[in-house]
């Protein structure tokens, strides 16, 4: 399938966490993505990225299993060391095994500082899922659009400043542009409706150039 195919596919699946729920996801999308295109107009690379970023929600689609919303979205955070008071519905943590057991309910864990978010196991979710298919259909967008990807809803992070002791060099770099970015997902999309099939010949020439004709999901 190729990425406008799948781009169309989201179309057909509700995300019960996201509070903008009017409109077909192929325009929240683009949305966010023709936001970020007037404000960088030389980013080619974070356009594409606005566009593609919640692609991974087609694991709710009865197509790819239809996973729980549980299971796809809402918030995502490390495993393996303390669960961090900022993660939403905290409490909950405390009938996880993992809360009481000392190998892994310290500031490290089983990671150590600096370690890098390469080497963090992160809870499943939308946004790993589509890291992952980026990365394996070798994708040439630079590291910081698959930094985007993967931690979009690694709000514990990015809003709270949590976790950064596990952060390296260039995980500092690639947070700058996903601050940059979260200003256009959640909650800042425009009420102007995307005319889809005039900006798409624009973005059909972005996947080609980032992507393979289809890819392998």
């Amino acid at each position: 399938m190729s990425i406008w195919e799948c781009c169309e596919l989201l179309n057909d699946v509700v995300d019960e966490s996201d509070p903008d729920l009017d409109e077909p996801q192929i325009e929240h999308l683009l949305q966010t993505a023709e936001a970020i295109r007037k404000d960088y107009p030389d980013e080619d690379w974070l356009h594409l990225t606005g566009l593609i970023h919640d692609l991974g929600k087609v694991l709710l689609h009865p197509s790819f299993g239809g996973l729980p919303q549980w299971a796809v979205v809402g918030d995502t955070y490390p495993v393996g060391c303390t669960f961090d008071e900022s993660i939403v519905h905290h409490k909950y943590f405390e009938e996880n095994p993992d809360y009481h057991n000392s190998a892994y309910n310290t500031k490290y864990g089983v990671y150590s500082e600096g370690c890098g978010l390469n080497d963090v196991l992160m809870s499943w979710g939308h946004d790993d899922y589509m890291y992952l298919v980026a990365k394996e259909n070798n994708t040439t967008l630079p590291s910081a659009a698959l930094f985007i990807i993967r931690y979009h809803s690694f709000y514990a992070l990015h809003r709270l400043g949590s976790y950064k002791q596990l952060m390296n060099e260039e995980d500092v770099e690639n947070l700058k542009w996903l601050e940059i970015f979260n200003k256009y997902d959640l909650y800042s999309k425009s009420k102007v409706r995307i005319d889809v099939e005039k900006v798409k010949p624009y973005y059909l020439s972005l996947i080609e150039k980032y992507f393979p004709a289809k890819l392998r999901w």
